[in-house]
């Protein structure tokens, strides 16, 4: 079962985002899964890893995107991001005393934030910035 599905109105108008923005849903989605069949031999912690740096290196991205097009909501884009890397960061911390808890909460939370992030700041980002191609 799909946590996040993408849709058309979650693209920000610049590829190479939204490309990313698809990776992080599918890492996720991934990770949903593995956790709702309970996949044998899964490695909870180093998924979670993958999925901060994933996310990290978008962010980087991404904030990179909206200083070179001086947007003007940038200080609280980015506070937006590091919320949801602190959270992260303590579900990985969290893991290791209630793997069921996190299990649960993680999906919940990532899938919260994902849905509530594009619908508000990714999707003003869009419409103030949006179809700006670096290729």
């Amino acid at each position: 079962m799909v946590l996040i599905q993408w849709k058309d109105s979650y693209s920000v108008g610049v590829a190479d985002v939204d490309y990313e923005h698809r990776e992080m849903i599918d890492l996720i989605n991934d990770l949903h899964e593995r956790l709702t069949n309970k996949t044998d031999g899964l490695d909870v912690t180093a998924f979670l890893g993958k999925i901060f740096q994933a996310i990290s290196m978008h962010f980087a991205l991404e904030e990179r995107f909206m200083q070179e097009h001086g947007y003007d909501q940038f200080r609280q884009h980015k506070n937006a991001h590091e919320q949801l890397l602190d959270e992260i960061r303590d579900i990985m911390d969290d893991y290791e005393a209630a793997p069921a808890y996190v299990s649960t909460e993680l999906s919940r939370r990532l899938d919260l934030w994902f849905t509530d992030h594009f619908k508000t700041h990714d999707a003003r980002l869009h419409h103030r910035l949006g179809n700006h191609d670096r290729h």
